[in-house]
Formats: C-alpha cells, sequence, structure tokens
C-alpha cells in the first residue's frame, strides 16, 4: 500500500516528494493563490508550484515570514514568478480586502489552495467576535473561496482549464461534537473543548469541499478535500500535486 511507502497505480508512495510528483510537468500560465504560505505545507507548496513555472500569490499573516521564503524561492530560482500579499483569515475585513485587492489586480485564478489553518488554542474571540478557531480554519476561507470564485470561474471559460480550489482538513474531523457543527453554540465558552472544536472547523472544511463540488460539477471549476496533521508531508503533498495538475497540463 502506498501508505507504507510501497508505490500504488499512480507510481508514487507515501515518501514520494512533492518534485517527483510533478517532474516534467509545465504549470507556466497558471495562477495559483496559496494561504499560510509562510511555512510547513504551504511553503513547499509555494516552491514547487513556482519551480514549474506558476505564479504563486502567497497568502500570509506574518509578512516579514513571507518575505523569507519568497527570497529562499528566488534564491533557488530567480526567475521564480511569486508574490506576497498579506491575509489575516480571522478577520473577515482582511479577507474581503486581500480579495478585493486581488481583484482589483486583474490578476486569473486558477488554483485556490486554502491550507493555513490553527490549532490547539485556549478559547478566544476572533475581532468579528467568532471563536478564533472556526474563524480562521473556516469562515475565512469559506469567505474567501466566495469572494474569488467568479475569478476562477472567469479564469476557467477564458483559459478553458479546470480550476483547482483545494481545502486542507484533517482525519480529525471524526472527533467533533457528536451533534457535528454546533452553530448555536460557536461561541459558548463554559463547553469548549481545544480537540472538539477543532474538529469541528475540520468537519466544517469537509463539508465546504462537498458543496463546492455539488454546485461546481457543471462547471469548469473543481474541489478538493485535503486531510492534513494524520499523514506525512510527502504524502499530504502527493495527494494534492495530483489532483492539482490533472488536466491542466
Amino acid at each position: 500500500m502506498w501508505l507504507l511507502g510501497w508505490k500504488g497505480p499512480s507510481g508514487f508512495s507515501a515518501r514520494s516528494t512533492a518534485e517527483e510528483v510533478t517532474h516534467g510537468i509545465d504549470a507556466s500560465g497558471l495562477t495559483a493563490i496559496v494561504t499560510g504560505a509562510s511555512s510547513g505545507i504551504g511553503a513547499e507548496t509555494a516552491r514547487v508550484l513556482a519551480l514549474h513555472g506558476t505564479h504563486v500569490i502567497m497568502a500570509v499573516r506574518n509578512m516579514e515570514a513571507g518575505w523569507e521564503v519568497k527570497e529562499a524561492i528566488l534564491k533557488e530560482l530567480p526567475s521564480a514568478k511569486i508574490d506576497t500579499m498579506e491575509l489575516d483569515l480571522s478577520s473577515m475585513a482582511s479577507v474581503r480586502q486581500f480579495a478585493s485587492e486581488y481583484v482589483s489586480l486583474g490578476l486569473p485564478l486558477s488554483i485556490l489552495i486554502n491550507n493555513a489553518g490553527m490549532w490547539g488554542t485556549p478559547f478566544m474571540l476572533s475581532q468579528d467576535g467568532i471563536e478564533l478557531l472556526f474563524a480562521t480554519n473556516h469562515l475565512g476561507h469559506f469567505l474567501l473561496t466566495d469572494l474569488l470564485l467568479e475569478t476562477m470561474k472567469n479564469t476557467s471559460r477564458e483559459s478553458n482549464r479546470e480550476g483547482r480550489i483545494v481545502n486542507l482538513s484533517s482525519v480529525g474531523h471524526r472527533l467533533a461534537y457528536r451533534e457535528g457543527i454546533r452553530f448555536d453554540k460557536i461561541n459558548n465558552e463554559s463547553e469548549y473543548n481545544i480537540m472538539l472544536a477543532y474538529a469541528q472547523s475540520k468537519l466544517a472544511n469537509i463539508l465546504h469541499s462537498n458543496e463546492l463540488s455539488r454546485r461546481l460539477k457543471l462547471l469548469l471549476a473543481r474541489s478538493l478535500n485535503m486531510y492534513s496533521k494524520t499523514s506525512s508531508r510527502e504524502q499530504q503533498l502527493r495527494v494534492m500535486w495530483l489532483y492539482i495538475l490533472k488536466s491542466q497540463g
């Protein structure tokens, strides 16, 4: 099984790297937004996309960390097309500002990778008065996707290439509250549980992906849910890259 490191039907395994999976792929002409691209999977995704010719927009909360990743990528590949834009997913005002600025730039959008997230935080409210994990992990990405969806649809029609929306979730969604998403108790501090609240936000990611897939099945855009924090970094990148690049070449 590829989960154990053996090669599956695709020819790759959990030990395959993003560079191995994308070997020989020409992703020039594509434009991608990667949230949380200042570290971890987000940074590696931005790097490999750039290596294959994609114009990458790193949507990051910490601009200094984002610039460091950008400079490292440019050092490796001076010709890389990569930009950083500020985005705080816990703030709906920040999400709206980011989307407005992106649209005003007139950039196309081929790929949206909703990667950023947080977990393990004690109960606190966002600037909008919403429990922070749910606001950051789900609502911010939900709003971002909605605000940029028309741009992706237009890009798909004009380029005749399917768009890609990737929501990074977790197998931990199975540990959500018994009733699922507790919309009427999102801000209930007395019943807050760090693990259950995180799982709740990841369940919301999955439901978001499922509904996007249902609504977009007749359009040139597709949505994928990705598990995170429960599998190897290489395994996650392998699955994501096979999905992103299918039909993009």
